[in-house]
């Protein structure tokens, strides 16, 4: 092996050893901030109605990702677990995001609150189809309170007036961007942008088909041979009839 050939494997193992070691720092600095293999977490401070904070731990598990041209891995489902205010008592919400699922899932996250002792979550589907398993509801929310060891649906009119405002991070910070901790100013921060209502407040009235970025607008949507086409589609169940046979 010439003098030229050697320099050249030389310098090859360098890059090498580099691009190694910066990996290594920065799996390590992933792990610091809540990014480990398949996972994503972080810790927020929740503000309460009545100016009580408390501590919400999130938790993510991660997939692939969904195009090509995706720089965020998608959702696998959320963990979300509460301290209740004055006690060391925590609860938990989950909820996945994987639309093969039967089941009605995939929401975000708005608010967390504390009423005379009962713990509220409002959410809103994670796209269209979720949207469609949750039978599109108008406002497009859906409103949860705790009772008896579970979370369980209930409509506007029993959801609580104190609670309006989104109080927790909106969807997930950037994966480069993550924090292993946020502040009440911070959790705002995340969401200053977010400018459809929805998203943002408890709304208590239908919302206008026609309304920027709102569910409202999505596609009806059926579930037919564990595929979601149209209502009215005939080509579609015909391929789909064809595919079972």
């Amino acid at each position: 092996m010439s003098r030229k050939q050697i320099s050249m494997v030389r310098k090859g193992l360098r890059m090498v050893i580099s691009i190694v070691t910066l990996g290594v720092s920065m799996s390590a600095d992933a792990g610091f901030l809540g990014l480990t293999g398949n996972t994503m977490s972080w810790k927020e401070e929740v503000l309460l109605h009545d100016g009580q904070i408390v501590v919400a731990e999130r938790f993510y598990n991660l997939g692939g990702y969904p195009t090509i041209e995706s720089r965020e891995r998608a959702a696998v489902d959320q963990t979300v677990t509460f301290s209740l205010p004055g006690t060391s008592k925590k609860i938990i919400w989950k909820t996945d995001f994987r639309d093969s699922e039967p089941e009605a899932n995939s929401l975000n996250l708005i608010l967390f609150d504390v009423v005379k002792g009962v713990p509220y979550i409002a959410t809103y589907p994670a796209g269209c189809i979720a949207y469609n398993k949750w039978k599109r509801p108008n406002p497009p929310q859906l409103l949860f309170k705790y009772e008896k060891e579970q979370w369980k649906r209930i409509g506007v009119a029993e959801f609580p007036a104190e609670p309006s405002k989104a109080n927790v991070i909106v969807g997930r910070p950037a994966t480069k961007l993550l924090q292993s901790f946020y502040t009440v100013e911070q959790v705002k921060k995340e969401n200053q942008d977010i400018d459809t209502p929805e998203f943002k407040t408890i709304l208590r009235e239908a919302v206008k088909p026609g309304a920027a970025g709102s569910s409202v607008n999505c596609i009806e949507l059926v579930q037919y041979k564990g595929t979601w086409i149209m209502p009215n589609d005939p080509v579609m169940r015909r391929l789909l009839d064809q595919q079972t046979k």
